[in-house]
């Protein structure tokens, strides 16, 4: 009796304390921050490579050194340190590495059965409460394909089955037990918002003689604006209670709204036609919120010059449209075309098999651009999976771009990045070498594939991770 009496005490401690500050004060930094340890520095030059430095600019016959996990030097020649590994880059690019915005990996992972669903919570069409990094399966099979497709980090995102879906979360693609271990330090988290098809028809179910709301497009307008409301509310009573000293009951879901309406978290929304865009940024503005970015977003060229001016990044595929009606205006041309306006373009994958060839994604996007008589280089199309990724999320300052004092996050490419041919043939996150295309001990199997027939002929049988990201 006295145990309970102690707990309904503490209880009662946190709803009155709660007040003083977010759940991301109480818990982020605590309970949910990441435990990300980098290990095994390697001290590394690269030399006679062509080098894409993630912005705009390649460079022929170039190294580069990289040591304690950060880039040190790029240049022309470049004196290694005696205890470097010098690796002959003649034939070959390198590149920053692949960043996903816009995965499920390793929440709906493959392979695809239900008992590995773990993307959408459906009991709600508002489930902001949720942080979708307590879905994540460090095991799941796709992450060391992502790593052989040149991906160094990646956002997941809840389902879009929800108005409101969740907390997103940003990992490094690496090697680890834990969700935690894999976070990414200083990344941005999110909040998945979804308008159009999706959330209108997962609601219309019966209940008694009514459908359930939203069913509609303006209800999931409606919807979400009352949502924000709440939470608006929620955060002046929450502040009055804490003036007051009284306890006051915390709500996950609108604490999360809040943080959001307070700029800590960012507004990631699953939107496809312009119109349904056009009103989401007539909601933003009227909560003072900017949209971080549109995702699929398959007819943001109609409204280019308006989310340039928005300042909200466009994630979306090469040529991925028509599979419902709310899609079936896309064109190949929409990335280069947002690009040209001057506004913020990234290729996402939403799939764990697109996620092993964002490269070949992103030279259809380009190529497509070109035809049009649109005058985009290689070296600026690369900062589509790179730099511009890297903005989106809160870490332009420590990766996404091949700079002196960045992260190493990089890919060797056995040649041109933008050809259909090239592989990545060594990939390196924070200086260490995550995947090696020759190297067997670094093409890292999950736990869960241990003992399984092996899909991959290089893949030795029996391995196992090692936390350095390969196998021993």
């Amino acid at each position: 009796m006295k145990k309970r009496l102690k707990q309904l005490a503490a209880l009662a401690t946190f709803f009155c304390t709660a007040g003083q500050g977010s759940i991301a004060d109480t818990l982020a930094n605590g309970k949910f921050a990441s435990r990300f340890e980098n290990v095994g520095h390697q001290v590394t030059v690269i030399t006679n490579v062509t080098v894409l430095d993630g912005i705009d600019a390649q460079f022929e016959n170039t190294s580069i050194l990289f040591a304690d996990g950060k880039i040190v030097a790029i240049g022309a020649t470049i004196e290694p340190p005696e205890n470097a590994e010098v690796i002959d880059g003649e034939g070959r690019w390198i590149t920053p590495g692949i960043i996903d915005v816009h995965s499920h990996i390793g929440t709906t992972p493959t392979p695809e059965v239900p008992a590995h669903q773990d993307g959408n919570e459906r009991g709600s069409p508002n489930t902001a409460d949720v942080w979708v990094l307590h879905s994540f399966w460090p095991q799941g099979p796709g992450l060391a394909r992502a790593a052989a497709g040149g991906v160094t980090a990646f956002q997941i995102l809840p389902g879009s089955s929800n108005v409101i879906g969740g907390r997103t979360a940003v990992l490094k693609n690496i090697s680890r037990v834990t969700p935690r271990e894999m976070l990414y330090p200083g990344a941005r988290a999110g909040v998945k918002v979804a308008c159009g098809e999706n959330p209108k028809k997962n609601y219309q179910s019966v209940k008694g003689a009514y459908f359930s709301r939203p069913g509609t497009r303006m209800g999931v307008v409606a919807y979400l604006r009352q949502a924000f409301y709440d939470a608006s509310f929620y955060a002046n009573e929450k502040n009055l209670a804490n003036e007051e000293g009284r306890p006051f009951q915390v709500d996950l879901a609108k604490e999360t709204l809040v943080e959001l309406l307070e700029g800590k978290l960012s507004l990631q929304v699953h939107c496809y036609r312009a119109d349904d865009m056009a009103n989401i940024l007539d909601v933003a503005e009227e909560f003072g919120v900017r949209v971080a970015a549109f995702h699929h977003a398959v007819e943001s060229y109609k409204i280019r010059e308006t989310l340039a001016e928005a300042d909200t990044c466009v994630a979306t595929w090469a040529d991925r449209y028509g599979a419902k009606m709310e899609m079936y205006d896309g064109i190949p041309e929409t990335a280069a075309l947002i690009h040209a306006a001057g506004g913020c373009s990234i290729i996402h994958s939403d799939s764990d098999y697109l996620i092993q060839r964002l490269n070949q994604e992103l030279a259809k996007a380009l190529a497509a651009g070109q035809r049009l008589g649109l005058e985009i280089s290689k070296a600026e199309a690369w900062r589509w999976v790179s730099y511009n990724p890297a903005r989106l999320l809160g870490l332009a300052e420590l990766t996404g771009s091949l700079e002196a004092g960045k992260a190493a996050d990089l890919v060797l490419w056995s040649g041109d990045p933008f050809s259909v041919y090239s592989k990545a043939d060594k990939v390196w996150v924070d200086g260490v070498t995550t995947y090696d295309r020759f190297d067997p001990t670094y093409q890292p199997l999950s736990d869960f594939e241990l003992g399984q027939q092996q899909q991959e002929p290089n893949a030795p049988s029996g391995a196992k991770i090692n936390k350095n990201g390969g196998n021993s």
